[in-house]
């Protein structure tokens, strides 16, 4: 506690040049906060826009010939069901289908009203890896996009 007969005079304050401390901030500290910033400070920051979007490329260029793969394997196994399902091969019980797509969705409803602890855990974990590696992310980002784009 502070004694109240203490003389007002003697209090000190330090003074902090506000200007110089901003100079001083990068400026995703400025945008996004104290604990943003790249780990591997030992890289500068072209370097890390070039890992970020050299990786972010090729995962957009994988993502994007593995996604037209996918979709024409799904696309093409509905196609020969109909095939099959018309000429008499096989017999779709549409009811039942109907019924178990919507059993499945009632069962999403009810998953999809709170996530699981360890959901929230790994969101947490990417939101202060996205923080903390700010410029790698944004490289990425932008290298992902390119991918997906060519």
């Amino acid at each position: 506690m502070a004694e109240k007969n203490k003389d007002k005079s003697e209090e000190t304050f330090e003074v902090m040049d506000v200007v110089e401390y901003a100079k001083k901030q990068r400026w995703w500290n400025k945008i996004f906060g104290e604990n943003s910033g790249p780990v591997a400070e030992k890289y500068n920051v072209a370097t890390q826009l070039a890992i970020g979007g050299v990786s972010g490329w090729c995962a957009g260029y994988l993502f994007q010939k593995v996604g037209k793969l996918a979709a024409s394997a799904v696309g093409g196994g509905f196609f020969f069901l109909q095939i099959a399902n018309h000429t008499g091969y096989i017999k779709v019980d549409w009811k039942r289908v109907e019924r178990d797509v919507n059993n499945a969705k009632k069962q999403l409803k009810l998953n999809a009203e709170k996530p699981t602890k360890e959901v929230r855990t790994k969101v947490d974990e990417v939101q202060t890896f996205v923080k903390k590696n700010i410029i790698l992310t944004g490289g990425f980002a932008g290298g992902f996009l390119l991918g997906l784009a060519s």
